[in-house]
């Protein structure tokens, strides 16, 4: 790993998916923000959006183009259910989809939750030099996603979206 990675600057919008959530009691994007600032990462955005695929693109394509963003994290509407829609909406948006995301998250899920596990359909790819992740809601999904895999890479994860 280069050096540099780790001075990457992480300038991170939110996006929580959910037809119930308000900012109030919005837990799940509530533990991004706080483990975002432990990080010592800045959050330039965070929103809400009902489970509508095009309020849920029209969040990620926006902040993919804006050059003061290059992290998206999207938490909520990754299950099985009629109206879970982000993983439908998010992954025709990637150039390039980061399978071993899921693949590790659903592992390290498993150990806590077991077999239900695999009815997550959490993902991370890229858009426009940005990284993007896909989370499920729940604040224990998002604590795991976070502390395991996001925080300890997403700088290398940017810098290499950079590289020339």
């Amino acid at each position: 790993m280069h050096p540099t990675h780790h001075q990457q600057p992480i300038r991170a919008a939110i996006l929580t998916v959910s037809d119930t959530r308000t900012k109030a009691n919005d837990f799940g994007g509530q533990q991004i923000q706080t483990l975002l600032q432990e990080a010592s990462f800045e959050i330039i955005d965070y929103q809400i959006s009902k489970d509508e695929p095009f309020e849920i693109s029209k969040y990620v394509k926006k902040w993919c183009t804006n050059q003061d963003i290059n992290t998206v994290i999207v938490t909520g509407g990754t299950g099985f259910t009629p109206r879970d829609q982000t993983y439908d909406t998010i992954l025709p948006l990637f150039e390039k989809e980061m399978v071993g995301f899921g693949e590790l998250f659903r592992s390290l899920s498993y150990e806590e939750i077991g077999p239900k596990a695999m009815f997550s359909r959490a993902t991370a790819g890229c858009r426009e030099k940005s990284a993007i992740y896909v989370l499920p809601g729940s604040v224990n999904a998002v604590k795991l996603a976070m502390t395991k895999l996001i925080i300890p890479t997403v700088q290398h994860f940017v810098s290499e979206l950079n590289r020339i």
